[in-house]
């Protein structure tokens, strides 16, 4: 950490960018005046006005470190999750398994013989 006119530098201590699409995402380590560490995480996403002009939109969170545990777990167990629910959503159906789409096909067609059509 650098020093300052005697004051403790509260400049990034370690910046890591994140491009995702359209949008960007900043993981930004800072030191307070105690030099206590926290975090900063801020999307910022590219917004294009009618004028063809264009501007930043940033939405930011402070992570402090007496939260840096209870939020890692949280987004731990928010990612288990997801992919949870994504091998629930992917078992559900399985195109390779020929007797689970017949069983769907069964249950959701009637049958339709070509003769029904010609009567009115």
């Amino acid at each position: 950490m650098s020093e300052r006119n005697g004051e403790s530098s509260r400049d990034d201590i370690f910046s890591k960018a994140i491009r995702a699409g359209k949008r960007t995402y900043f993981f930004d380590v800072k030191s307070t005046r105690g030099n206590d560490l926290y975090l900063t995480i801020t999307e910022s996403k590219k917004r294009f006005h009618d004028d063809g002009k264009h501007s930043y939109e940033k939405h930011k969170i402070f992570l402090y470190k007496e939260d840096f545990e209870k939020f890692a777990d949280g987004f731990q167990e928010a990612l288990e999750k997801i992919k949870s629910l994504q091998e629930d959503e992917n078992d559900y159906i399985n195109p390779s398994d020929e007797t689970a789409v017949e069983a769907v096909a069964e249950t959701e067609y009637t049958d339709v013989s070509f003769e029904d059509l010609d009567r009115e």
